[in-house]
């Protein structure tokens, strides 16, 4: 049978060459779990009866040479940020610790109609708002690679079950970062989409099912190779159903091919959050490995924007630019934003993607550091309050909220990132990428993240998933 930590696309051509049936598949991921989950704390609710059902029905189908769906039999798990029906979805907040919501969220049953299995849900920290995956009601989930770490956050029990093989996939959401930093610490693939790209109804960060769209959220994928990334961007992307009534999604192609087309800009390092030299390292030599492959590589290049600025500014967006007080961030943030006050931060992001525009006149890449550290030592407060001073004591007692720099210096500007992992640290954890196309030009960042994986190699398989 295949390893469960293959690929996707590696899976689905077992259950097509009936290698493996679809319920077999599940089972496997089934045990998986019991097996090795129990230090890590990823899936953190599994309802395999239904699941079985809908594996038993797609392995009927196929014996009788049925049509089904590109990614039918693959069994997943959700992120608990995402509604799933007839599936407790808590958002990692006590106020939803007991609810079920009666329909999915559109990227579910985007899935759910290729043929995935959704099985179970995966942990997040309260409400998605921390760069750590724990929350009162599941407790904490720890690295694949190093259990007394991080996997990042909030898509951290998402890239967890991704990294071990718990899951053929996952879904998840990235406002500052919550898609990008897991991929990284994790060492898997991620993709954030432009904005809009990826319908984002079904978010849970209130006790109602959300309708509209934040500011800068979206949905995207988490996987094990970049073959897997274009198949569920290409399957997620396009108007939800409350737009589908007005608009189609016609994305342009990538700007370039082959390595040495593409006009890139490297940014490795800044004063704001200067990079660990743990990680600045693993980025000089996959840049030079870049360059010795062919890629032209400008390291001058930068917006002209007030980098500072810009990232507060996407911190701003998130609740997270100022100490947090004691009450959740984001009940805190509504209270002190005026309409005044969002309405000159709107303008000023438009002020931000227009600088990242020009930028894109001439250039088609831009690699940035994920994060300026890897994975960290857990930081928990047991009183639940003000992680915003907390200190990263395991790197020189940084501020916890440096770690925030490279994302939102991205993420009130519309722009695709593509995360792919780039290497190790001496210590052995993994670090990623940021590949940051234009607004739009999605298959730009996964073609050129691509490009990287066939000089660097890709996902590996971490330690603890090395058990059996």
């Amino acid at each position: 049978m295949a390893e469960l930590t293959d690929p996707v696309v590696d899976l689905v051509a077992a259950l097509e060459h009936n290698e493996v049936g679809a319920l077999e598949l599940l089972e496997a991921h089934l045990n998986r779990i019991e097996r090795l989950d129990g230090d890590i704390n990823a899936v953190v609710t599994i309802e395999p009866e239904r699941a079985r059902q809908e594996a038993a029905s797609i392995d009927t189908a196929r014996a009788r040479g049925e049509s089904v769906g590109p990614l039918a039999g693959i069994p997943i798990t959700v992120k608990d940020a995402l509604a799933t029906e007839s599936i407790r979805s808590t958002g990692g907040a006590v106020e939803l610790r007991d609810h079920v919501p009666d329909e999915d969220a559109t990227t579910v049953a985007t899935v759910r109609a290729a043929g995935a299995i959704v099985f179970g849900k995966t942990n997040i920290p309260r409400w998605s708002g921390d760069y750590q995956s724990y929350n009162d009601i599941f407790g904490t989930t720890s690295n694949p690679w190093d259990l007394r770490r991080t996997p990042g956050g909030s898509s951290g029990g998402p890239a967890a079950a991704v990294a071990m093989g718990f899951t053929g996939f996952e879904i998840g959401t990235d406002i500052g970062g919550s898609i990008r930093v897991p991929s990284s610490f994790c060492g898997i693939y991620g993709h954030k989409p432009s904005f809009g790209v990826i319908p984002t109804h079904g978010y849970l960060d209130s006790v109602r099912f959300h309708r509209n769209t934040a500011d800068v959220n979206v949905f995207g994928p988490l996987a094990r190779s970049i073959d897997d990334l274009d198949l569920l961007f290409d399957l997620l992307a396009g108007p939800g159903p409350d737009d589908a009534v007005g608009w189609r999604l016609d994305l342009p192609p990538s700007r370039a091919t082959e390595l040495g087309d593409f006009r890139v800009a490297a940014w490795l390092d800044s004063d704001f959050s200067p990079v660990d030299p743990s990680v600045a390292a693993v980025l000089a030599d996959a840049v030079a490995a870049l360059e010795g492959a062919g890629a032209r590589i400008d390291h001058e290049r930068r917006p002209d924007l007030d980098a500072t600025a810009a990232a507060y500014d996407g911190a701003a967006l998130i609740g997270l630019a100022t100490a947090i007080s004691d009450n959740d961030h984001r009940e805190g943030a509504a209270g002190e934003t005026s309409h005044r006050s969002w309405d000159v931060r709107h303008r000023e992001r438009g002020e931000i993607r227009q600088r990242w525009a020009e930028l894109f006149t001439d250039i088609d890449i831009v690699l940035c550091p994920v994060s300026p550290v890897p994975a960290f030592e857990h930081v928990h407060d047991p009183a639940g309050s003000n992680w915003a001073n907390a200190r990263l004591a395991d790197f020189g007692d940084r501020p916890y909220v440096e770690t925030m720099f490279w994302n939102t210096l991205i993420g009130s500007a519309y722009l695709p990132v593509t995360t792919p992992p780039i290497g190790r640290t001496t210590d052995g954890l993994p670090v990623g990428i940021q590949v940051v196309a234009p607004y739009l030009h999605d298959h730009t960042a996964l073609t050129f993240a691509r490009r990287i994986s066939e000089v660097l190699g890709g996902y590996e398989t971490p330690p603890l998933a090395r058990k059996d």
